[in-house]
């Protein structure tokens, strides 16, 4: 399947993890994609490896000069610009008692400031294509709160927010502004002491997957909205988190999930 064949798709955050999935699912779509990212040999090397479709350039979201370079050179390279996906994000596990104003305002400015300022930026570029999709990274962590993550909730609820006034406003226009909303997914990022899955997996029995998703997942939840296929979903938060958001179970009720084995 080639939803994406004649789109143009800019991946922030690209390089690895959730982005990297995205980028190699797009690119298996038919999409050309210019990956950004902070970490330059990592962005490098995945372009290199998927060739022509792809190119890679440094973006700091934070930057508004950064944000405007590497939009002209996906319109210069690839003609224009069709999607765009805020996914670049940052989370650092502690309580707040130990945060510093330093984390709390780089987690901010990077998953709900950069966010922002990439739409903005965008707004233009995709109208010249004629409409498009903007795809916000949320987090199953911005629909309910999650302890030890407390600048990361409010980033990512910040972003869920935005995400449905932008797409009252650019509606109108043109464009769909959607939000995913991974939870669980295994990436470097998520799983910072390295885990093997198997091990990994067992912090998720309490929820109806029984287990972490991958990146894969969220590529394929990304190429949904950025295709005709979802020409019908303003605002929507897709919720990509083996149903840990579903709900809640009473543990001594029928249907409750059994822990895993030791």
């Amino acid at each position: 399947m080639e939803r994406l064949t004649g789109k143009t798709c800019l991946v922030t955050g690209g390089a690895r993890g959730i982005g990297e999935g995205i980028v190699r699912r797009f690119v298996s779509e038919g999409a050309n994609v210019l990956i950004t990212d902070v970490l330059e040999k990592e962005g490098q090397e995945l372009a290199a490896e998927l060739g022509s479709p792809v190119a890679f350039t440094t973006l700091d979201v934070t930057s508004s000069g950064d944000w405007n370079k590497a939009l002209a050179l996906a319109e210069e390279k690839f003609g224009q610009l069709d999607v765009l996906v805020n996914n670049a994000g940052i989370l650092k596990f502690a309580r707040l008692d130990d945060l510093s104003e330093d984390d709390i305002r780089q987690i901010i400015n990077v998953n709900l400031i950069g966010t922002m300022l990439g739409s903005q930026a965008a707004i233009p570029f995709i109208e010249r294509a004629g409409g498009g999709s903007i795809i916000n990274m949320s987090s199953a962590d911005g629909i309910s709160g999650a302890n030890g993550l407390t600048a990361y909730c409010a980033s990512k609820f910040g972003v869920r927010g935005f995400t449905k006034a932008l797409a009252l406003e650019l509606g109108p226009r043109g464009i769909r502004v959607n939000s995913i909303h991974p939870g669980g997914i295994l990436t470097a990022m998520a799983n910072p002491n390295n885990a093997p899955r198997e091990l990994y997996d067992k912090g998720y029995w309490i929820y109806p997957a029984q287990r972490s998703g991958s990146v894969d997942d969220i590529g394929a939840a990304a190429a949904y909205l950025a295709s005709d296929d979802a020409a019908y979903c303003y605002g929507t938060e897709l919720s990509v988190d083996g149903g840990i958001n579903a709900g809640h179970y009473y543990m001594t009720a029928p249907g409750a999930p059994q822990p895993p084995a030791d």
